[in-house]
This record gives structure tokens, C-alpha cells and sequence, in this order.
């Protein structure tokens, strides 16, 4: 097998969708494609890193934060959230696809240094819109990695999350002065106003995607419920 070759590893069919899930490997880098557009690599994430980092770091004085996580990806972004939580914090990640956890539990798992084997965290198989809409002011931090920001990619349905509806449930979903947090792999003007609309304090950060000397730039809004 030549070095250059493409192995996929795994796939399934994302529920309500035409579309196909699937993991490859080549020369030692993971990638998550969603039919033939690239989702996520192993050799970028420091914006994902730099999502949890910013809001668990904002969270500090809190020793048993809640955070919840949308979308398990390769596992960097939860482990990053718990390099930042103490002790007594805890992680609920919301995932909908049951694939992409056992990718994580096997072949991903020493990617992100086995995450998914903290006690502090919690994995439910479900779309993290129902966590949102269904738990009330239960968490701290919400961190949304889901598709490729406010202009998704992979699922129509992730529209809902980015949409004023969805905004609100976020919105209370969080405690006071909460913190939301949303990765996108661009800009987004008209997204900032939503969040205002809702009653948020808005911030963007626009962070490196990688080490890279012209590595892209990925944007992070940060939205805290001043409630």
C-alpha cells in the first residue's frame, strides 16, 4: 500500500440525509469526510483547542462548572475543556451520531489522549438541540462544534442551532452570565446580531487554525447571558 492512498476506515449514512459519514487515514492524519467534503483533520485543531481554552478559562472561578459540548468530533475539544475544569467539574458532550463515539472509543481514542475515559464526563447519543431544549438553565459553558459553524455543511437540521429559535434555547439553557460558544470556520456578521438580538454580549475572536505559519484563520464567537 503506497503512502498516498486514501483508507477509509469506517462509514455510515447520516440519518436524514443523502449523505455519507465516513473516516479515513492517510500518512498518519484522520479525516472525517461528510460525502466528498473534508469535515475535520487530525492536524488541525488549535482553534477547537482554543474554543474550550478561552471559555473553560473564563469559567475558572467556578469549581464545579457544567459545560456542555456539541459534537464529539476527534475528541479535542473536550479534551482541551478538561486540561481547564477542576476536579469537580463536568463535561456533557452531545453527539448524534453513534459512529463517531466508537471512532473516538477505538481508533481516534489516543488522539486526544482517551478523553472519553474521564469520569467528569458524559456522553449522551443525541442532538445537542435537544439538550438545549430540554435543559433549563443546567450549564455554564455551552460550546457548539457542530458542522462548520452558522453555515453548515453536513445536516440541514443544524440550522435550527444558529437560527434566533435556536439562539433563544441556548440562551436558556444557561445559567447566569453563562457563557456561549460557538467554533465557525468564518466570519459571520449577520450571526453576531442574532446572538445580540437574543440579549447576549457578543465578542468574536478570530484564532489560527493550526501552528502553521499561514495557517486559516477560524472565528469563535463568545456570547455570555447576562441574564
Amino acid at each position: 500500500m503506497s503512502s498516498d492512498e486514501d483508507v477509509e476506515l469506517g462509514g455510515v449514512r447520516i440519518h436524514g440525509d443523502g449523505n455519507r459519514m465516513r473516516l479515513s487515514i492517510k500518512d498518519g492524519v484522520y479525516t472525517i469526510w461528510v460525502g466528498d467534503t473534508e469535515l475535520m483533520s487530525s492536524s488541525i485543531h488549535k482553534s477547537e483547542d482554543e474554543l474550550s481554552r478561552i471559555v473553560c478559562g473564563m469559567l475558572k472561578h467556578l469549581p464545579e462548572a457544567r459545560i456542555l459540548i456539541g459534537g464529539l468530533g476527534m475528541g479535542y475539544t473536550l479534551a482541551a475543556a478538561l486540561k481547564e475544569l477542576g476536579p469537580k467539574g463536568q463535561v456533557v458532550v452531545a453527539e448524534l451520531m453513534p459512529a463517531v463515539l466508537e471512532w473516538n472509543k477505538g481508533v481516534l481514542a489516543e488522539l486526544a489522549g482517551r478523553p472519553l475515559e474521564d469520569p467528569r464526563v458524559v456522553v449522551k447519543i443525541q442532538d445537542v438541540a435537544h439538550s438545549l431544549q430540554t435543559e433549563l438553565a443546567e450549564f455554564d459553558g455551552i460550546l457548539l462544534d457542530v458542522d462548520n459553524g452558522p453555515e453548515g455543511l453536513t445536516r440541514g437540521s443544524n440550522d435550527w442551532l444558529y437560527s434566533q429559535e435556536g439562539i433563544a434555547a441556548a440562551y436558556s439553557a444557561l445559567r447566569p452570565n453563562g457563557i456561549l460558544a460557538i467554533w465557525s470556520s468564518t466570519p459571520d456578521k449577520t450571526f453576531g446580531m442574532r446572538l445580540r438580538k437574543a440579549g447576549f454580549d457578543v465578542e468574536e475572536r478570530s484564532v489560527d487554525s493550526s501552528n502553521e505559519k499561514r495557517a486559516d484563520r477560524h472565528t469563535i464567537f463568545l456570547a455570555v447571558n447576562r441574564a
